[in-house]
């Protein structure tokens, strides 16, 4: 056979093995086990070669279907080591990934240990709201000279609690009940005090609504404070001399009233002034955790007239008790309100809620 017909032959059988080379090497690849015996690789190429005139394969066919056996090994050896590398990554990815949940788990308890030791000086919550927003928790307190309540509650997202104004204007007023039935929220107690002014009831000092001023920013004088959350969920609050320094603090709402009562975790002097006007009165007060879990505590009383309710003393007791950190007094007397699961739970001393112009709502 001349030398240009085994190089026309050569270039046939090349052509025609090279799909099933291809797809060798790609079946390993993808790992689908796939068996192709020697014979049916050399009976395709064997008639290919038949059609050139020669009665039988020359030399460089033979050359060539030994070459061909040795790709097929190479590739056959490329896709066990495939095979091979990817069992590996999947152990290996699953067992990153069962250390990510024990590492999740493990950041996770001291949180539930120290859940469960606050939750424990409160007693057996009476009723719990749980979702995606929040976790909040009911207990009635056993207290001797007076009915109270708290709730802890976990906020998950930041659309979880807000501030809102009495039907939603400056000016306006609303029961508590009201606007947690307007508004669609599960929680509610009233918020800071107010001023009546013209027939209208207006928010006492500086207040936030969604990030922005209701009126102007005032400076903190005497007792009076802000409290309210940040754009991280967490309790902010004290007297602020610049409207800058509040504003360093990314204040979500809030609202003003007197005094503090706790910080980090100390009580505070009392103004001789609020331990005796009035000594003993409802009271609504707000406080935070370590882990930025809300504590708030509801006290009744049946006037205010000083001789039934809490003293501002008292619930300071109670929230270095409960284990709290920061604690600020807001409106209380007739203010104090608390709905929960859209029923009123403490006793209002004016005999029904009164309307005030701001309350801290809370949302499932």
């Amino acid at each position: 056979m001349s030398a240009l017909a085994v190089r026309s032959l050569n270039r046939t059988l090349l052509y025609a093995a090279a799909p099933f080379a291809g797809l060798l090497v790609w079946l390993f690849v993808a790992s689908v086990n796939v068996t192709i015996e020697d014979n049916s690789l050399r009976s395709i190429i064997e008639s290919s070669a038949s059609d050139s005139p020669s009665d039988s394969p020359s030399a460089a066919t033979e050359t060539t279907l030994v070459k061909l056996g040795q790709a097929e090994k190479i590739a056959k050896g490329t896709g066990a080591s495939l095979k091979k590398q990817i069992t590996l990554y999947n152990k290996t990815n699953a067992d990153m990934n069962a250390i990510a949940e024990l590492a999740i788990s493990q950041a996770a308890r001291p949180y539930a240990i120290y859940d469960k030791r606050i939750t424990g000086r409160l007693g057996a919550p009476s009723a719990t709201i749980q979702s995606d927003k929040l976790k909040a928790q009911l207990f009635y307190l056993g207290t001797s000279n007076f009915t109270s309540y708290a709730l802890k509650i976990k906020l998950k997202k930041s659309d979880a609690m807000k501030l809102s104004l009495g039907n939603d204007k400056q000016g306006g007023a609303e029961t508590t009940l009201a606007a947690v039935k307007r508004t669609s929220a599960v929680i509610g107690i009233n918020a800071g005090g107010f001023a009546d002014s013209g027939g209208k009831r207006y928010p006492l000092s500086t207040t936030i609504v969604n990030g922005e001023y209701v009126g102007s920013f005032e400076a903190s004088y005497k007792d009076l404070f802000f409290v309210g959350l940040n754009d991280n969920n967490r309790l902010i609050g004290g007297k602020f001399g610049s409207k800058d320094q509040l504003d360093a603090l990314a204040p979500k709402f809030g609202a003003s009233f007197v005094p503090v009562l706790l910080k980090n975790g100390r009580t505070t002097d009392i103004p001789a002034k609020w331990q005796t006007s009035p000594k003993r009165a409802p009271r609504t007060v707000i406080a935070n955790y370590k882990d930025d879990q809300l504590l708030i505590l509801v006290a009744d009383g049946y006037n205010e007239k000083g001789s039934s309710g809490a003293t501002l003393e008292e619930m300071q007791i109670l929230l270095q008790r409960f284990g709290a950190i920061d604690g600020y007094n807001l409106d209380g007397g007739g203010s104090t309100s608390l709905v929960f699961g859209g029923k009123v739970i403490n006793r209002p001393s004016d005999g029904q809620l009164r309307k005030v112009p701001t309350n801290f709502l809370f949302f499932k």
